[in-house]
């Protein structure tokens, strides 16, 4: 009887410290240095001492219940393996050092100050991502050495052919697609104050500071043998040619203070807007004419151009009256969003990448068309605003503020006024490009991201909870990143806490990964947000740390670099197969 009772207490507390130790593992929003904390119950040494005893208990019951003598004179029991507890983590002698070893977020946000450059992963066929290597796949982040200890304005990645711009403003090119014999970044269009860079299937659209738009080779051998353009020199009345052939892109009928603003190219197309928020089209390759409807101009086709230059912009006159914010281009498709949240889409729609339903027989939509995005939120007692737009490949992203508002009949609605942030997406989600958990061949109505939608946290500052929206959204070929506005720290300095650690903003990536493009190690295709390990995982190592950690982007920030003052953030590039990270000005 007595034996019994101690079988019964011992089984309870083994079943208990059973149910402990498969505890399911849990995500939460905190308001501190990790914005999500992932916790796994495991197994403690009194539940493995329980589950020994509990063993040794029902065997010695089990031999007395067959008739076996009290006393048994068998073999020892052997002892118990000694229990050995984590070790100590070791001593810091700073203050600095304190906090890389107790947060991994405060390591990465120091290491992407004191060593900026860029970081690549996926197809290296073309010696994108890893220019001084010969290896097909680069299956996590790299570091591309030349660009070690520099800062640039902006990347842009296919798989045969990199583009960037240096801190001074420079052009910079590299891989197989602009030239057999490139062993890394070389510099090649200079002197014109860049700031931003668009890629189409074989030329480079080009945005300087002034507004100029340029239109660039990504062949090292078409800059050499095309026509070179007559540039002025410093020097009165005296003019050369340029050291490599390029065309700019100039819309006409330009108003008095307005200039180009930004710039996004597709594979054969590009939009360019204005500081009025007047959207011009253009043709952005060199074989190849933009047909199905990309331009948003009915009827625009080779036969049909008007005089003068191919790739002359033409204004999209049915968007007059729409003052435009954001723009975005697909490989055939376009967006565009007004400063009132309304977005236009037209192209190719084969896949519903444009937001309505696909149609066989009338794929392409030339002209631009209001999305009813009021529609997505019907019944909610939700206001929706579009706030941005992405596309790629044959994708396309809005992010989108809803606000609760007073429904027909509500005396007394809560929340009145409460904003929720969302993520929608629509096209071709066989790869997961959707980021919705599931692989719909056409999505032409827009899906939810729920795991990008509907967060929230505490901001201390605004002593208030808001919404998390999304910081910036990079769209590839197939694959997408998304970096969270959730709320950073940046302001740990010397008179601070030893425990008052950086930390900053979260990052998640899914779609196709046929080239290890996602960064996650592996090669299979991801449906739904997921989060990859550090970029410099040696450095975790290095502090003792084996658990995983996540990487974390560090916001902008101005920092002491080089003996002077700079503002910089790191930013995320999904190209054509490819990825980056860098450091940006």
């Amino acid at each position: 009887m007595i034996q019994s009772k101690t079988v019964s207490r011992s089984f309870q507390t083994a079943q208990k410290a059973s149910r402990r130790s498969r505890a399911p593992q849990q995500r939460c929003f905190r308001n501190g240095p990790q914005a999500r904390v992932a916790a796994a119950g495991r197994t403690s040494p009194r539940a493995r001492a329980a589950g020994f005893l509990l063993s040794a208990t029902i065997g010695a019951g089990a031999l007395y219940t067959l008739g076996y003598p009290r006393t048994l004179h068998a073999e020892t029991v052997p002892t118990p393996a000694e229990v050995k507890f984590e070790e100590p983590r070791r001593k810091a002698t700073s203050r600095e050092e304190n906090r890389d070893l107790i947060s991994s977020q405060h390591l990465q946000v120091k290491k992407s100050w004191e060593s900026p450059g860029v970081y690549a992963w996926g197809s290296n066929s073309g010696k994108v991502v890893a220019p001084d290597l010969d290896e097909t796949f680069i299956k996590t982040a790299r570091r591309i050495p030349f660009f070690d200890g520099k800062l640039v304005r902006d990347i842009k990645l296919d798989r045969y052919f990199g583009a960037a711009i240096s801190e001074n403003g420079d052009l910079l090119q590299w891989g197989t697609g602009f030239s057999a014999t490139s062993s890394g970044p070389e510099l090649t269009l200079k002197g014109k104050d860049l700031v931003k860079l668009s890629i189409s299937r074989d030329r480079i659209i080009a945005l300087s500071s002034s507004g100029t738009v340029y239109s660039i080779p990504a062949s090292q051998n078409d800059q050499k043998s095309g026509l070179k353009t007559l540039e002025s020199s410093w020097f009165p009345f005296w003019s050369s040619k340029s050291a490599v052939s390029y065309r700019t892109l100039q819309p006409s009928n330009m108003s008095w203070g307005e200039r180009v603003s930004d710039v996004s190219s597709g594979l054969e197309h590009c939009l360019i807007l204005t500081s009025k928020g007047r959207v011009f089209s253009a043709a952005s390759g060199t074989e190849d004419f933009p047909t199905k409807g990309q331009l948003g101009v009915p009827g625009l086709t080779w036969t049909t151009r008007p005089q003068g230059p191919y790739d002359q912009p033409h204004e999209i006159s049915t968007l007059k009256g729409f003052e435009i914010a954001k723009i975005a281009t697909g490989d055939f498709h376009s967006l565009v969003a007004d400063k009132e949240g309304r977005v236009f889409a037209f192209g190719d729609n084969s896949l519903g990448q444009l937001g309505f339903d696909a149609n066989s027989e009338s794929p392409i939509i030339d002209a631009p068309s209001l999305l009813p995005i009021d529609k997505l939120y019907k019944g909610t007692n939700l206001r929706p605003k579009v706030t941005n737009v992405a596309a790629g490949g044959v994708n396309s992203f809005f992010t989108i503020d809803a606000t609760r508002i007073a429904g027909q009949g509500e005396d007394d609605p809560r929340g009145l006024g409460r904003i929720t942030a969302d993520t929608w997406a629509c096209g071709q989600g066989i790869w997961g490009g959707l980021g919705n958990g599931r692989w719909t061949h056409v999505q032409g109505t827009p899906t939810k991201i729920k795991a990008l939608s509907g967060l929230f946290e505490y901001d201390e500052v605004a002593k208030a909870v808001i919404p998390i929206r999304l910081a910036h959204l990079s769209v590839g070929a197939t694959h997408a990143s998304a970096v969270m506005d959730n709320v950073v720290h940046l302001g740990a300095s010397d008179r601070s806490s030893e425990n008052d650690t950086n930390w900053g903003a979260d990052v998640l990536w899914w779609g196709g990964n046929e080239f290890y493009q996602l960064g996650t190690g592996k090669r299979n295709n991801v449906s739904q947000p997921v989060y990859i390990q550090p970029l410099d995982v040696n450095a975790d190592k290095e502090k003792g740390r084996r658990e995983e950690h996540r990487f974390q982007i560090t916001p902008r920030k101005k920092i002491r670099f080089a003996g002077r003052n700079v503002s910089v953030e790191q930013r995320i590039e999904c190209g054509r197969g490819v990825t980056a990270v860098y450091s940006g000005t």
